[in-house]
Parts: structure tokens; C-alpha cells; sequence
């Protein structure tokens, strides 16, 4: 029994990995075809925004299997202009907490595993306030053989990205990247997506999103693109969609049109926040959809702003007691790090940001080590369960700067040198005593 629960949590850990592929072919697919209409142009649902000529396109990376249904790692949405051409990508971090249809309120990733993408795509329009046209769903560990397929991808990492788990990964999890441009091949790339520091996943999706804008100029390049028509029809049996084998091919067309008009990529807003052992990202509404009305071209009314601060208090009210709104204040912490003329010297804990993993089995231990890194002035970004709860010792990576300023934690750890300095990441093993 246990180890088919490692298996699932090994399988888990990678088929996110193919989230890139999801992007481009999800686009391509509705991208100036003729046959294909947003809702705009034929009525959309009583209360959601819909553009004339916008498509929605959900787009799911999902862990699916014969034994389990799964649920989805990576949930984004493209929003595409068929007449001028342009386009955004909205990430929802896979905690947002959101309304799910005879389920309550839940993170976006249990809607697929409570009823497919029918249920997830209700549940993101609910959230979003904009239709969903179509879907796309993946299931796939295909990353590094795709990667590879394609010769590579030039990236340009923004900082040092260290981080060593012998109990992770069944075997062992390493990630060892330098800062500043480099070509990555698959199994580089799996590095750069995965890494995880005190900004938790949504530090990932940043990577994300520009790890797919460096994918999209690498496919449109003439030693790709010529390949691309057989590439995508090879990708067509691993994918999950409403749309047609001929429109994916006729994708493959139009990559160079897509990338001259620019792809936005934004996030969700909100803040992070912890509620017991549970992580969750809480959503600024009225925000998020004033946002896309911008991106579709509508204006957003007074009517559509009302209903949007009444969908957000209605959201405000159903937090549960006990919730801890962690506060974001990553971006004020990045630019104190890089006007720093002190880099040798340690940062205050208000300084650091804490992203607190519980790996260790013991319920409870990730919320009490957070209050206690509080109380401690750190900055807490979130609180996750890990992928094994076999982790024999607690650890703490943080910049070799800032390493001082854990020691006399109240619970043994091992600290280790790694990531940016204003970051840290506490990994909680078996060796933790509940207080």
C-alpha cells in the first residue's frame, strides 16, 4: 500500500512538467480559426463577461489514471482576440480557494478530481466572471523527451537555484542552477520549472510563463518550424480536448503570427494564506475581473463592478475561521535585495520570505512551525504538505547570507546553504516534536 501511494506522488511530481506543451497547442488551437467562436458571438451565461470576438480556453495539466481520477497540477486560461490577433495567458495557482459545485469552497486542483473538467471549468468560470469556450486537458510525463525533441531552450536564470532533498524524488531530488543565460536541455529544464523557493508555487508560475515564452521563440525558429505540423500531430493522442486534429495542425501554421502579436502572461491576484496544514491562495476578485474585462475590451461597468464586489463578499464571508493571511510582500523584498549595499550581511527575518513544507507525517507540524517562524519576525509565503511523509530530518535552505539568522530554532534542523537570500524554504522531517 505505501508504495503505490510513492508511486502516485512520484507520478504527480512530473506530469505537471508538460504544462508548456499545453500552452501552445491550447492556443494554436482556437487562434483565427473560422469554425471556432467565444461565446460573445452567440449569448454568453446570465452574469459572465464575454468579448465579441474572445475565446476562452481552459486549459488543465492533470495527473489522470485508470485507478484515480487525479487532480489538476496546472490550471491556466487563454484568453484569445481572433480578430486582432493578440492574446493573454492567466495563471490560477492551484491552491486558489474557490466555489465547486456540490463541494463547497476547495482548491482549483480538487474540481477535476470532484467531476472532470466540466466541474473545473464551472468552478474557474464562477471565479473569473468570463466563459469558458473549450478545454484542454494533458496527461502526460513527456517533458524532457519533448525538450530534447526540440534541441533545447535558452533561458536566462534569474539567480542562483540550489536545492538538495535526499528523501524526495524516490531517490533523491537535486537541483544545481547558476544564474544568467544558458541552453537547457530536458533534463536542465525540469530544474528550472520545479524549483520551488519561499515563493512556493507562485514563484513557479512566474518560471512558468517564462519558460514558455522562451518555448514559443524556440518553435517558430526555421529549424523548427518546418517540423512543427508532424510535432503537433504526434502531441494530438495525448491530449484531451473539444477541438479537432485539423485545427491543431493548422496551429502549426500560424506559431509566427502568434508570437509577432505578443503573448501577456499574468497571475491570479491575491495573497497567500494558511489555514492548519493547508495552503490556499485567496483571490482578489474584483481585481481579477476588471483585469480581464481590460484584456477582452469591454468596459467594466458599474453593474459588472457591483456584481463582482458582491461575488467578493460573498467569498470574504465563507473564510473560514482561523485562516492566516500570510501577506505578500515579495516584490518589496526582491527590489530591498537588490538596493542592499550590505550583501554580506544577514537580513532581518521581516526580510525573509518562508515557504514551510510538513514532510514528515505528523498533522499539525507545518502550522505550528509557520506561528512559530512568525513569532520569530519571518514572513510566511505558505504552508504545503510534502510529496513523502517519510522525511527523516527537518531542514532549513536558505542564502548562505541569512544562515545565522535561523539557528536557535526550537526544533532540530539542518541548515543548508542555497537559493536568493531573501528567500527560505523549511522542510519538516520525522525528527520534528509536536509542541
Amino acid at each position: 500500500m505505501r508504495r503505490t501511494r510513492r508511486q502516485k506522488r512520484s507520478f504527480r511530481r512530473v506530469k505537471w512538467l508538460a504544462f508548456f506543451l499545453l500552452l501552445f497547442v491550447g492556443i494554436g488551437l482556437v487562434w483565427g480559426f473560422g469554425g471556432l467562436h467565444g461565446r460573445g458571438s452567440r449569448g454568453a451565461e446570465p452574469g459572465l463577461m464575454a468579448g465579441e470576438h474572445t475565446v476562452h480556453v481552459m486549459i488543465l495539466g492533470v495527473d489522470e489514471r485508470a485507478d484515480d481520477v487525479g487532480r489538476s497540477d496546472t490550471l491556466m486560461v487563454a484568453t484569445l482576440d481572433t480578430e486582432s490577433g493578440k492574446g493573454a495567458l492567466l495563471s490560477v495557482p492551484r491552491d486558489t480557494r474557490l466555489a465547486i459545485d456540490g463541494h463547497g469552497y476547495d482548491k482549483a486542483n480538487h474540481a477535476y478530481a470532484f467531476g472532470g473538467h466540466a466541474l473545473s471549468m464551472s468552478a474557474v468560470e464562477k471565479l473569473l466572471g468570463v466563459p469558458m469556450d473549450h478545454y484542454l486537458i494533458i496527461n502526460t510525463s513527456a517533458f524532457e523527451r519533448i525538450i530534447d525533441a526540440i534541441g533545447g531552450v535558452d533561458i536566462n536564470v534569474e539567480k542562483r537555484m540550489h536545492y538538495e532533498d535526499p528523501w524526495d524524488d524516490n531517490g533523491g531530488l537535486v537541483i544545481d542552477l547558476y544564474p544568467g543565460e544558458q541552453h537547457m536541455d530536458g533534463k536542465k529544464a525540469i530544474q528550472y520549472v520545479r524549483y520551488r523557493d519561499g515563493e512556493g508555487d507562485i514563484g513557479r508560475i512566474g518560471r512558468q510563463q517564462k519558460f514558455m515564452k522562451a518555448v514559443l521563440a524556440k518553435v517558430i525558429s526555421p529549424e523548427i518550424l518546418p517540423r512543427l505540423p508532424k510535432l503537433v500531430e504526434e502531441v494530438s493522442s495525448a491530449v484531451k480536448t473539444d477541438m479537432s486534429l485539423t485545427e491543431m495542425l493548422d496551429f502549426a501554421q500560424r506559431l509566427k503570427g502568434i508570437h509577432d502579436a505578443g503573448l501577456s502572461a499574468d497571475m491570479v491576484p491575491g495573497e497567500p494564506a494558511y489555514y492548519q496544514d493547508i495552503s490556499y491562495w485567496i483571490p482578489d476578485i474584483v481585481a481579477t475581473r476588471q483585469m480581464l474585462a481590460d484584456e477582452i475590451g469591454i468596459e467594466f461597468t458599474p453593474e459588472l463592478r457591483a456584481t463582482a464586489e458582491e461575488a467578493a463578499a460573498e467569498y470574504k464571508a465563507a473564510l473560514p475561521k482561523g485562516l492566516t493571511i500570510s501577506g505578500s510582500e515579495q516584490k518589496k523584498a526582491d527590489e530591498a535585495d537588490s538596493d542592499d549595499e550590505n550583501k554580506d550581511e544577514p537580513m532581518k527575518p521581516s526580510e525573509i520570505t518562508v515557504m514551510v513544507i510538513n514532510s514528515s507525517g505528523i498533522n499539525g507540524a507545518g502550522a505550528q512551525v509557520a506561528d512559530i517562524l512568525k513569532r520569530k519576525g519571518f514572513r510566511i509565503s505558505g504552508v504545503e504538505t510534502g510529496r513523502t511523509d517519510a522525511k527523516e530530518k527537518t531542514s532549513i535552505t536558505t542564502s548562505s547570507r541569512n544562515t545565522d539568522v535561523f539557528y536557535g530554532m526550537p526544533f532540530p534542523c539542518i541548515i543548508m546553504d542555497g537559493g536568493s537570500s531573501n528567500q527560505a524554504v523549511v522542510n519538516i522531517g520525522r525528527d520534528y516534536k509536536k509542541k
